[in-house]
């Protein structure tokens, strides 16, 4: 008969921990910054299909890093649980923070119980009527979260991008300032992880970008926010005028 190691609990965390992060830093960061005309969402990504950024109810998006089948079936969960309650409650009792609630006992059951945890970060965020009553949320592989202000970074190079953003980000901007300087983050930044001297090219073609509206209703007549930027309109905003 054969005896299992032993592992101590402390151990077991610590590893399942280093598992993860080391799969969500290979991961390409995404930047989501509050500003005067709503959230920009900024994520170095070449494929036109498989989105990190995208929509979950009328003013709550979702941002992530990490494995793309389990941060896509993580969003495909939201999506159901804020229709449901929607549809059961009020479309008012949809929230960030309910939402992110639900992610959080998600995470911390797969981490604590499950043979290998999650190797995704997330954000969920909610545009308010004005950028002090933004809601964005950063959640980790284990189910910690952190209610961020300002904006929110994830992926390999987050630290580095985050120092950038933490002396760049203007909140009184727009839309074409909040891209174009989380897009000078990313460019400031290796690909990998790896801090440059020289800011790479990053081109439009490289990058997926969505915005919620702050004002959904006067622009569109809709109460969604969420609008999915494409290649030639990023490309058009991040050539305006001083960029």
């Amino acid at each position: 008969m054969t005896q299992s190691f032993y592992v101590s609990p402390e151990q077991l965390m610590k590893d399942r921990a280093d598992f993860a992060r080391k799969g969500i830093a290979r991961g390409r960061s995404v930047v989501v910054l509050s500003c005067a005309e709503g959230i920009a969402l900024v994520a170095e990504n070449p494929s036109p299909s498989l989105h990190k950024v995208g929509e979950i109810y009328d003013r709550i998006a979702f941002a992530a890093v990490g494995k793309y089948n389990e941060f896509e079936s993580l969003r495909q969960a939201g999506v159901r649980y804020a229709d449901l309650r929607g549809y059961a409650y009020d479309r008012e009792d949809v929230t960030a923070r309910g939402l992110a609630s639900v992610y959080t006992q998600s995470l911390g059951a797969v981490f604590t119980t499950e043979g290998k945890p999650f190797e995704v970060e997330l954000a969920v965020v909610e545009v308010g009527a004005t950028p002090e009553a933004d809601r964005l949320f950063r959640l980790l592989f284990d189910g910690s979260i952190s209610d961020q202000r300002g904006f929110v970074v994830m992926g390999g190079a987050a630290e580095t991008i985050g120092g950038t953003l933490a002396t760049r980000h203007d909140p009184d901007a727009g839309f074409a300032g909040a891209v174009t300087t989380a897009v000078d983050a990313l460019r400031r930044s290796g690909g990998d992880g790896e801090d440059e001297t020289t800011p790479r090219e990053l081109p439009a073609a490289q990058l997926e970008v969505a915005v919620l509206d702050r004002d959904p209703m006067t622009l569109r007549g809709s109460p969604r926010a969420f609008r999915r930027l494409s290649t030639d309109e990023c490309a058009a905003l991040l050539a305006g005028p001083g960029n």
